[in-house]
């Protein structure tokens, strides 16, 4: 068993604050977006042995690539750790985004090398040869932009907008008005209305979904087309002024009041309107979705346990100064109405809460555990296991660790199987918890 030291990611997008809450530390003043807990080359998590603690640490990846066979046993198959684990603290919007299927991740990932761009190009879209289906458990409240929503409510939405910049077209051509005022609204209401009359009309006539995708896919790319209207940001930002405008249409569309607390961040963004085509998802603390390849999505706020395939894959479509690449990102989305992935736990017969996504390479198991209790960890092959709430004792033959919140180990595929015991917490009252990843 291994003691990992998982290394900060401050992107812009980080909490000043959820990570220094979860760990009762004083925050740092700067963002704090993810712990890194898993062996991407990317950004490793050290190695310590449990048994000595003293001793120096070694990147994750390097002491599995000396040992592949006894650390990963059959993961050892996927050529890496199959999993990566972060705590991810978002405090605004990250950018809207997909991730490739793992055929695409390839054929991306060796093109790009073939014509020699550097890995650390910003221009980069491929950083690995991997996909990255993920999941997030929410341990705060958490919203996230998840998946398409039907033609027939995103049509709704664009219709209200519509209908929204007209009226404000109409007051700014009022007695004593400057009429040329109006000219950037008047024509956004008119591709507004566009928007809505081909995602309504697309669910018209029995909803058939490749009429539908069609038309979900038109709007997407026309909102993000470089050389098209949205991308100056004149008519963002008119188009938030005149729904700033207009409470009784946030009050009754979500979505909408979405896209302008969006704004707040990203003011003349086009992905302030792109959300507008996205479920809106508040997870309670304890509840998760799972977000396939080509899945278009951006996490709002909040902090959560998130898994995914060992990949650093991303194709951003919008609320991001990084790179954009339309036509890329065009060939990874799937353009097709979702429900919401909710991933809903079950119960092993340990009583441990299991979160089993439909990917091969991860299960989430969730251990709550009172003070003075124990269980033995069901899970399989290698495991990182997290601490989120109190104290824990993970113990593995003669090895033995005690974690607090964000604290983690590495249990390889050979080690005894582990037991946990809950120490306890600041409240004796509250359960420690114990997020667990290995294998399905």
């Amino acid at each position: 068993m291994y003691l990992l030291r998982a290394p900060l990611r401050d992107y812009a997008w980080g909490s000043a604050t959820l990570l220094a809450e979860l760990q009762g530390r004083i925050p740092t003043g700067r963002p704090e977006a993810e712990l890194w807990m898993g062996a991407h080359p990317g950004a490793p998590a050290g190695a310590v042995p449990a048994g000595t603690p003293q001793a120096g640490e070694v990147p994750l990846h390097e002491l599995l690539a000396a040992d592949p066979e006894r650390l990963l046993g059959e993961a050892s198959g996927f050529g890496r750790l199959p999993y990566l684990v972060k705590l991810l603290a978002a405090g605004r919007p990250l950018s809207i985004q997909a991730h490739p299927t793992l055929d695409q991740a390839r054929a991306g990932f060796a093109a790009e090398e073939a014509a020699g761009v550097p890995a650390s190009a910003p221009q980069r879209n491929y950083k690995d040869d991997n996909h990255k289906p993920e999941m997030v458990v929410a341990l705060t409240p958490f919203a996230a932009l998840c998946g398409f929503r039907s033609a027939a409510d995103a049509g709704t939405s664009f219709a209200r907008l519509a209908a929204v910049l007209a009226e404000n077209t109409a007051l700014a051509e009022g007695p004593g008005n400057d009429a040329g005022r109006a000219a950037p609204a008047d024509t956004s209401a008119a591709v507004v209305a566009g928007y809505a009359e081909r995602l309504l009309g697309a669910s018209d006539g029995g909803g058939d979904p490749d009429a539908e995708s069609a038309a979900i896919e038109s709007v997407f790319c026309d909102l993000l087309d470089p050389s098209g209207n949205w991308t100056s940001g004149t008519w963002v930002a008119a188009a938030v002024a005149a729904l700033a405008q207009a409470p009784r249409v946030l009050d009754e569309d979500l979505n909408l009041a979405t896209a302008v607390g969006i704004a707040e961040h990203y003011p003349e963004d086009p992905g302030v309107l792109v959300s507008v085509l996205l479920h809106r998802v508040d997870l309670a603390p304890g509840q998760a979705i799972h977000l396939p390849a080509g899945n278009v999505h951006a996490y709002l706020y909040g902090l959560g346990v998130e898994v995914m395939a060992s990949s650093d894959n991303v194709l951003r479509g919008g609320l991001t100064p990084k790179h954009v690449d339309i036509p890329e990102l065009r060939e990874v989305v799937a353009f097709e109405s979702v429900p919401v992935p909710y991933c809903i736990p079950v119960s092993d017969r340990a009583g441990h809460l299991v979160f089993r996504p439909p990917f091969e390479e991860f299960q989430v198991e969730r251990l709550d555990l009172p003070a003075a209790e124990g269980s033995t960890l069901t899970a399989r092959g290698p495991v990182i296991a997290v601490c989120t709430a109190g104290r824990v004792r993970v113990a593995s033959g003669a090895d033995s660790a005690e974690l607090s919140p964000g604290e983690s180990v590495f249990l390889a595929a050979d080690d005894p199987a582990a037991t946990v015991h809950g120490l306890g917490s600041i409240n004796n009252s509250d359960p420690a918890t114990l997020f667990a990843v290995t294998l399905p």
